[in-house]
């Protein structure tokens, strides 16, 4: 698993382009058998996003979805997009995420009519409490001035089918109130990529912008207006999620390496040969019969760089975990240091002047705790010097 890469997928050119409005440093990535990925990172964060176009129907997004996963590796698949109302509950420009989808057209023939044989994918439940916790904290929205009444989260289910649904009296309308009177909204690609991604094992959430209510407007002018908004609504809160799913793998990571880093320490031992025992000692290092506590990180060159930022990584995390540091300078924090760590690992002329830039204003950022100010002024200085 590639533990900073999200892969979001869409099914139309407008719903990638929202998606791809957020993306900075997109670089054109290329498949085997052709498919065009564009790879960037989530602006002002560290959460590399690959971004592909599925087109229309379930066939194709399972197509496209099951070779992001096996090309990326990702930490999840998002797809994103519009997607119509079935009810009054999500107005225009409310987002959806799925709880979970159905592939609403599965069913039997018999002599007394059609009977429903749905198939249906739950969202993992990591995804889904991430989403939740996002919809409450309520600041994903972009504050673009005149754009009316904030969107809200809804989460429900999705029936995706293979038909552009645009009635409340057709057969197909009834039959899906029938049926499926829980769903939110209904569209045509999230059953292949629930799909692609429960066979590869890869997590999946389907968040949808509410464009239109699916009941015979879907081609008015209104619907027309309100697509780029619903698509740009969707674009906020799926790259938002991505950030914090990556976010997430970094603060296991960081979690199992604290724990084994105790586990050695622990460990550790230094026989006292004069007095015949042994003294259990916690320290930075021990050599011969020297004992050596963690002084200012000795930096040779970008690898011992990128190793004392990630130690440094690990501080912060503490920080957040105890309370100390709160969750926007948190985030903003995270992000500067995945800046300073990429450009440390390149060879290229303005590398170290990023790295550099970037753990300055870290720095800036966490001005009121002396322990990390400390154990950042020789980074920078190092940063500069690294090349």
């Amino acid at each position: 698993m590639q533990k900073d890469l999200v892969v979001i997928l869409t099914a139309l050119n407008l719903e990638y382009q929202a998606v791809h409005r957020k993306l900075a440093g997109a670089q054109v990535h290329r498949h085997e058998r052709g498919t065009l990925f564009e790879v960037g990172t989530v602006q002002g964060t560290s959460c590399r996003v690959a971004l592909g176009l599925t087109s229309k129907g379930n066939h194709s997004a399972a197509v496209i979805a099951e070779r992001a996963v096996q090309e990326f590796s990702p930490v999840a698949v998002l797809f994103v997009g519009v997607a119509g109302a079935l009810w009054d509950t999500a107005r225009l420009g409310d987002v959806v995420m799925a709880t979970h989808v159905y592939a609403y057209h599965g069913g039997t023939s018999e002599d007394d009519g059609l009977k429903s044989r749905p198939r249906v994918w739950e969202t993992a439940h990591g995804i889904s409490q991430l989403g939740s916790h996002l919809a409450r904290m309520n600041d994903w929205v972009d504050g673009s001035p005149g754009q009316g009444r904030a969107p809200q989260v809804r989460f429900g289910a999705i029936a995706a089918g293979e038909i552009v649904q645009n009635s409340r009296i057709s057969a197909e309308a009834r039959w899906i109130r029938e049926h499926y009177n829980d769903a939110l909204a209904i569209e045509m690609e999230a059953a292949g990529v629930a799909q692609a991604g429960h066979l590869n094992g890869a997590p999946v959430a389907i968040i949808r912008g509410i464009s239109d209510r699916a009941d015979g407007t879907k081609n008015s002018t209104k619907d027309r207006n309100w697509q780029p908004r619903a698509a740009a609504n969707a674009a906020a809160f799926a790259t938002r999620l991505a950030v914090e799913l990556v976010g997430e793998q970094e603060q296991i990571a960081m979690s199992q390496a604290d724990r084994a880093r105790t586990t050695d320490r622990l460990g550790a031992h230094v026989s006292n040969t004069a007095h015949n025992s042994t003294v259990g000692i916690m320290a930075g290092s021990v050599k011969e019969s020297s004992v050596h506590f963690n002084a200012d990180p000795k930096v040779t060159g970008p690898a011992d760089l990128v190793a004392e930022l990630d130690r440094f990584r690990e501080r912060l995390m503490r920080h957040h975990a105890e309370g100390a540091l709160d969750d926007d300078t948190y985030r903003e924090a995270r992000a500067e240091l995945g800046v300073a760590r990429r450009a440390a690992g390149e060879n290229t002329p303005d590398a170290s002047k990023r790295a550099t830039m970037a753990l300055k204003r870290l720095r800036g950022l966490v001005a009121e705790f002396p322990e990390l100010v400390a154990r950042l002024a020789p980074l920078v200085v190092a940063a500069g010097d690294v090349s």
